[in-house]
């Protein structure tokens, strides 16, 4: 009986192992696609049978031409210029979404700090002068509460006032790429913008995607990529502000390219870099750069009301040593023992 049993289980079990076998030489294979965009690099991982470099190029050519200062056609360089221009749909949800961060932020967020930016030598103009009288000056163009929407066209209270959204594009574009490939039927991917990721479904391991949080080490050619900690994570969005790579000394003394739009300066907090999950990468890379603003104690108060994000500070402690926090919701996505 056992015989005739074992019998009738064997062609059984080669069946099922026969068919894993084709099933899983079916799959699509993953796919990799790199290039430049927003003056750094992109690379994108994803299982498909078509190679979609051109569907990829093509979302990234759109963001560029709405929100690229740099692209002297784009429509945020036209509004810049105060020429008449209608804008579009990635145009009106990046602003939109901006002047709710600004608000929620109390400032903190602002794409109106173009001008700041600029005066520091950070922005898409060369740096002009950071005598005190200059800044102050130009702190009267600044406030996201001095322009609006009003049908499709951008509305300043001054035509000096200019926008500057690379402190949310990167996530964007992020975000519009996994939109793409979304829309071609992908499941799993993995899209880095400059660091600014969307992750979904699994790596090419069929596990999580694992990515890393870099030390914070003076490093402004992004050599260095030694790792603080691992984060195993998914369908989720995550980016990363820091003030360890751009940076210049002047007359002795270290200006990052963090500028808090209320005050006209660079931040001097100890918040070294700050890592944010959230449901989409364009809200994580503002947020990002909003707890690099606000300091530690003030974006941890944010985030015990928001328990919508997660974070992850690196901040300067005494010497050459960091201290880290981060919220309690991180614990899951952290790799045991890379913390």
């Amino acid at each position: 009986m056992n015989k005739k049993k074992l019998l009738w289980q064997v062609p059984f079990l080669l069946f099922l192992i026969i068919g894993t076998v084709v099933i899983l030489k079916k799959q699509p294979p993953f796919r990799t696609n790199e290039g430049m965009v927003f003056g750094t690099i992109y690379k994108i991982t994803y299982q498909h049978d078509d190679d979609l470099q051109e569907d990829i190029k093509q979302a990234l050519m759109e963001v560029d031409n709405s929100l690229s200062p740099y692209n002297p056609n784009s429509i945020i360089t036209r509004i810049n210029h105060n020429e008449d221009t209608t804008l579009n749909t990635h145009f009106t949800h990046v602003y939109g979404l901006a002047q709710q961060i600004s608000a929620e932020t109390e400032g903190a967020f602002d794409i109106t700090v173009a001008p700041l930016v600029n005066a520091w030598g950070f922005g898409f103009k060369h740096s002009i002068d950071i005598a005190p009288n200059v800044i102050d000056s130009l702190r009267q163009f600044v406030g996201y509460q001095k322009t609006r929407i009003e049908g499709d066209k951008i509305v300043k209270d001054d035509e000096r006032l200019m926008l500057d959204c690379s402190a949310i594009a990167k996530g964007y574009g992020v975000d519009v790429v996994a939109r793409t490939l979304d829309q071609k039927g992908v499941k799993h991917y993995m899209v880095d913008i400059g660091g600014e990721v969307v992750l979904k479904g699994k790596s090419p391991r069929m596990k999580d995607w694992r990515i890393g949080i870099n030390k914070p080490i003076e490093d402004s050619l992004s050599v260095n990529q030694e790792l603080q900690t691992i984060l195993e994570i998914s369908d989720i969005g995550m980016a990363t502000s820091g003030n360890y790579r751009k940076f210049y000394y002047k007359d002795g003394k270290r200006y990052a390219h963090t500028i808090d739009p209320r005050l006209g300066t660079p931040v001097q907090h100890n918040i070294l870099s700050a890592t944010v999950i959230a449901k989409d990468c364009t809200t994580a890379d503002a947020y990002a750069t909003a707890f690099m603003v606000m300091g530690l104690e003030k974006a941890k108060a944010f985030c015990e009301k928001h328990p919508e994000l997660e974070a992850y500070f690196i901040c300067s402690g005494e010497g050459d040593s960091y201290e880290i926090y981060y919220t309690p919701g991180m614990n899951k996505f952290m790799i045991k023992g890379a913390r």
